[in-house]
């Protein structure tokens, strides 16, 4: 299946190398260009790519409010959205997952990883620059309890998300590598176990918390305790 990608950037020289590197990907397919984020969110509503690729500071309608409007929580069909920016500033990063973005890239970032994150978020899976996640993902952590040892798994989810039955140890154990930027088979060589395991843990996992992907998921590990800096 041909991935279909709109990108979204002011400056046409990001566009024209983006698309060059997406148009030489044999499963992908650049369908729409656009120069300011109100006609990014026009062109993909009409068209509904696979994957939206933004830069944050546009014109008009920035990256972020593009973001919200296109896969934020109030949307009943989002679309996947993968932000590329030079800006790595923990207030945009935070903001763009929390706006529905599946997946945030550095611009400086190799070729190999801009492909691997469209194909990513296509799958309705996410991945965020390494030179940003864990460091990102920290900030959600709550503070530390006032006596040690004391902190205890927590039985609810972050806001707007749900906990139906509480997670299992083992799917405690993917939550917390998942947290710290782990591929799926990075997970499964830790836990010794197979990678279709993985897959039915985070399939469980995703249900039970109501996530959409491991982005989310990763947010409510830092955010509610279940993963600490001090581990």
């Amino acid at each position: 299946m041909t991935i279909r990608v709109l990108i979204a950037d002011d400056q046409e020289m990001i566009r024209s190398a983006f698309g060059m590197i997406l148009g030489a990907q044999p499963d992908m397919e650049v369908v729409a260009e656009a120069a300011d984020g109100t006609t990014a969110v026009e062109e993909a509503r009409r068209l509904r790519p696979d994957v939206c690729l933004l830069d944050i500071r546009m014109p008009g309608t920035d990256g972020l409010t593009a973001t919200r409007l296109l896969a934020g929580p109030d949307v009943p069909d989002p679309l996947n959205v993968l932000i590329a920016t030079t800006f790595d500033l923990d207030e945009y990063v935070y903001q763009a997952l929390r706006n529905g973005a599946c997946g945030f890239l550095l611009k400086d970032g190799a070729p190999a990883l801009l492909a691997e994150a469209v194909r990513a978020a296509a799958a309705g899976n996410s991945l965020i620059s390494p030179a940003v996640t864990v460091r990102l993902l920290r900030h959600m952590a709550p503070p530390p309890p006032h006596a040690p040892g004391s902190r205890t798994a927590p039985s609810t989810p972050r806001p707007g998300g749900r906990l139906d039955a509480p997670l299992t140890q083992r799917e405690l154990d993917v939550v917390r590598l998942i947290a710290r930027g782990r591929t799926n088979e990075e997970v499964a060589a830790e836990l010794y176990v197979t990678h279709s395991t993985v897959k039915t843990h985070l399939g469980n996992i995703q249900r039970k918390l109501d996530a959409r992907n491991r982005v989310e998921i990763a947010a409510w590990a830092w955010e509610t305790g279940v993963c600490t800096s001090r581990e």
